[in-house]
């Protein structure tokens, strides 16, 4: 998996702290933009503080994330209010093997990790068979697998991160969208430090929200996102 940030709003951190003094100030937004970064920083701490999120919809983040599986990216989109473009099995034809994401789980049991991989040729041959007898791309992709490697660019505006991010950092998340989840927050706090800085499981900022599905691990959990 290779995650980088691709582009982001300019001082995504001003733009915010801006936003929320427009809400209550009587001044031009040249002398709103003018405020030291001290007064930036304490204002910025009290909105994300009191839950006044609505602010961090002005600053937007875009992400180029590939090496992942469709299993997971599925589940990405899930996230609605984020952008996507994804690579297509319709007009991308993978006349070379397809790039395949193999579970640890799976790669920890030797006996079925051959098995796993024998089904994954099995599935290039019969791919590659199709396309090769003129079956368009967009229909011999119906044999690929949830396993196959997709790229895709993921833009989300700072309010829907801070989400994205307290449901899959969270143990809980299926393993691969939580280490996709990990390295987009590790990508974003050192442009945005202070809207980032304790994002991340709901558990940072409270009592696990998961309730009885909690993992149990609140103190583990802490000590790795305080080291990210």
């Amino acid at each position: 998996m290779r995650v980088q940030l691709l582009t982001h709003t300019p001082d995504p951190e001003q733009v915010v702290a801006a936003a929320a003094r427009l809400c209550y100030s009587a001044s031009s937004i040249d002398q709103l933009l003018a405020k030291s970064r001290n007064d930036r920083e304490v204002l910025l701490r009290k909105i994300l503080e009191l839950g006044h999120l609505s602010v961090l919809e002005h600053a937007t983040f875009s992400f180029g994330a590939e090496g992942i599986s469709r299993a997971c990216s599925h589940q990405l989109v899930r996230h609605r209010i984020a952008s996507y473009s994804q690579q297509s099995q319709r007009y991308v034809a993978h006349q070379e093997r397809f790039e395949a994401v193999t579970p640890e789980t799976i790669t920890a049991r030797p006996e079925l990790a051959e098995r796993y991989h024998r089904l994954l040729d099995e599935i290039h041959t019969v791919y590659t068979e199709l396309l090769a007898a003129d079956i368009p791309a967009e229909d011999a992709r119906f044999v690929l697998p949830n396993a196959a490697a997709t790229k895709i660019v993921i833009s989300m505006n700072g309010r829907e991160l801070l989400h994205f991010f307290s449901l899959r950092c969270c143990r809980r998340a299926q393993w691969e969208i939580r280490a996709l989840a990990i390295e987009m927050l590790r990508a974003v706090r050192p442009v945005a430090p202070l809207l980032f800085g304790q994002a991340g499981p709901g558990c940072l900022r409270g009592a696990c929200p998961e309730g009885t599905m909690t993992c149990g691990e609140i103190g583990a959990v802490r000590q790795e996102f305080s080291k990210l």
